[in-house]
């Protein structure tokens, strides 16, 4: 007598994910971390969902999959600008977490943000068959041509999240921003100023918005504004506004690191003393933030957990193209990190 045959899910159709998890009563994306030896899932539910995939005959068939949908185990990732520590960490941390999955990386890079260039650029990546793409999307205007993906390419977002019908995967930069703002006023400044990121990126309104949001909370003035471009030298030049103004905070937020880096050097060029006299917060923990002098509170992003998030998502898309994500945004935490270049404000 022959072995009874596997069950198959909805008739003759073969088994997706979703089949899997519903079966295994565990979420698509659990079923992707197993598929994928994610090692952090419960052997409980690593067990559950294998016999789930062995019931219905479910099994990843990557060469199968590729003659038919002209794909293969290469992810593409489209990036607007590679140069700053954000978008280079990302990158990174995204080859990583691919080549953990047996997958391969081919970035586009897109010169400037015309709906043309990106066009340009997911056609690059689709004569190379992607199995799907991961966009590194921290401008709005990235967000706006996104809307130009082909329908039939799976596709999550980097800080996309005002992409219709794209997930994303953001750090709660806002929060990071309240976090660094709180540090400030919870050590007795009410003084407290902002040195701004370029003015067309994400990161730089949610975080500018976190330290408003602060601020209002503790019923203090949010009136020191001052721009800059994600460059130590905007940091510095903003250093040098805070000198002619007579230095009328006692603590600022900052950011990103590289402009704190910057204003540190000039107050400390025109006399003024980290953190004794003014306090300064920053924001990315780059490798050099805590061997500067002093060595420089900021807030950590968690680049290698967004990079997992987006393979995962990516691949839940890749291997079940009717599964979508309930929420709009997958959020990943930012966190504090307190060094030297903080103290209470001079008389405190």
């Amino acid at each position: 007598m022959g072995a009874r045959p596997r069950t198959q899910a909805a008739g003759s159709r073969p088994a997706v994910m979703t089949d899997v998890a519903r079966l295994a009563g565990v979420s698509a994306q659990t079923v992707s971390r197993v598929l994928n030896d994610h090692p952090h899932v419960a052997e409980e539910t690593r067990t559950r969902v294998l016999a789930a995939m062995d019931k219905l005959g479910y099994r990843r068939n990557l060469t199968a999959r590729a003659l038919v949908t002209r794909r293969t185990d290469t992810i593409g990732v489209v990036a607007f600008d590679t140069g700053l520590y954000g978008p280079a960490s990302t990158l990174f941390s995204l080859e990583q977490a691919a080549r953990e999955r047996g997958y391969h990386v081919h970035v586009a890079t897109v010169p400037d943000l015309s709906e043309e260039g990106f066009t340009e650029a997911v056609e690059r990546l689709r004569e190379h068959s992607v199995s799907g793409v991961v966009v590194l999307a921290p401008q709005r205007a990235a967000v706006r041509v996104m809307a130009g993906l082909p329908a039939d390419l799976p596709a999550v977002a980097v800080e996309g999240g005002a992409a219709p019908g794209i997930t994303s995967v953001v750090i709660d930069q806002a929060g990071g921003a309240v976090q660094a703002t709180r540090h400030l006023v919870d050590l007795g400044h009410r003084r407290i100023g902002h040195v701004t990121g370029r003015e067309d990126w994400i990161e730089s309104a949610a975080r500018l918005h976190g330290w408003q949001q602060t601020m209002a909370a503790a019923g203090l003035p949010a009136d020191v504004v001052l721009p800059g471009d994600w460059g130590a030298r905007s940091g510095y030049e903003a250093g040098l506004a805070l000198l002619a103004a007579g230095v009328p905070v006692t603590g600022v937020f900052v950011a990103n690191d590289h402009m704190a880096l910057g204003m540190i050097r000039a107050l400390a060029e025109g006399g003024v003393r980290i953190p004794e006299d003014v306090s300064v917060v920053g924001f990315d923990d780059i490798a050099e933030a805590e061997y500067l002098r002093p060595p420089l509170t900021t807030v950590r992003q968690d680049f290698a957990e967004v990079g997992r998030r987006c393979v995962d998502l990516l691949l839940q898309r890749i291997e079940d193209p009717g599964w979508s994500s309930a929420d709009d945004a997958v959020v990943v935490p930012a966190a504090l990190v307190v060094r030297a270049s903080t103290a209470p404000p001079p008389g405190a």
